[in-house]
């Protein structure tokens, strides 16, 4: 099974980050990057059945590069330990719209949906929209099948106090704290396992687009779309 292949060799690679190894088994990681593009290719098959937004997306430009930039970090190891791609439309994995990221790691593989770490001016529309529509997206993140599986946001980098311009006493002020507009979902060895992994790793993301279209208002907004 694919997936298993996948993380195998991602297993293999956290223990032997290093050059030679990787040369060594350059076939087998080439095994595998075609595995995980066609993975990625059904994926956007699959997906642009409900949003037909991505529809024309390439593969090549959703997929995250497996090497490292190490130019300006400590960390000198060449390659990621995870495989990852993000489905958006405008550019794929450089997109700033909403879209829908898999991740593949033998230490936690999950989903996400949404926007991820915005540009200032987009940030602060965000919460803005956020705010102005609070209805509208209490509706979305309320709803019996996307808090099935969405059951808060990503709060990493969260702000300790409530951002200026917006009154401190807002309902759902928790809400504007957030630096980032993403919700995750982990998956188990079930789902990953499963023989209908893509049907099922879908049926979740479909939940996830009505929040995507709400954001997506947003950043097309900002963006002159």
């Amino acid at each position: 099974m694919p997936i298993k292949n996948i993380l195998h060799f991602i297993n293999e690679l956290k223990i032997n980050n290093n050059r030679e190894w990787f040369t060594n088994n350059k076939s087998w990681y080439n095994q595998v990057r075609l595995e995980f593009e066609q993975l990625s290719r059904d994926l956007i098959t699959e997906i642009s059945k409900f949003d037909q937004e991505i529809k024309n997306l390439e593969v090549k430009d959703c997929v995250f590069r497996i090497y490292r930039d190490t130019r300006f970090s400590h960390d000198k190891t060449p390659y990621k330990t995870h495989f990852g791609v993000f489905i958006a439309s405008a550019g794929g994995r450089k997109s700033q719209r909403a879209g829908y990221y898999l991740h593949l790691d033998p230490d936690g593989c999950f989903v996400a949906m949404g926007v991820w770490c915005p540009e200032p001016n987009l940030l602060k529309s965000l919460r803005q929209s956020v705010f102005d529509n609070i209805d509208e997206l209490n509706e979305i993140r309320f709803n019996a099948d996307f808090s099935r599986y969405f059951t808060s946001f990503f709060e990493e980098d969260k702000l300790k106090n409530v951002p200026s311009g917006f009154p401190k006493d807002f309902p759902d002020a928790e809400l504007l704290k957030l630096k980032h507009y993403l919700v995750e979902y982990k998956l188990d060895e079930h789902i990953l396992f499963d023989e209908n992994f893509v049907p099922k790793l879908v049926g979740i993301l479909k939940q996830a687009y009505p929040f995507n279209k709400f954001l997506n208002f947003t950043v097309d907004e900002v963006s002159g779309k």
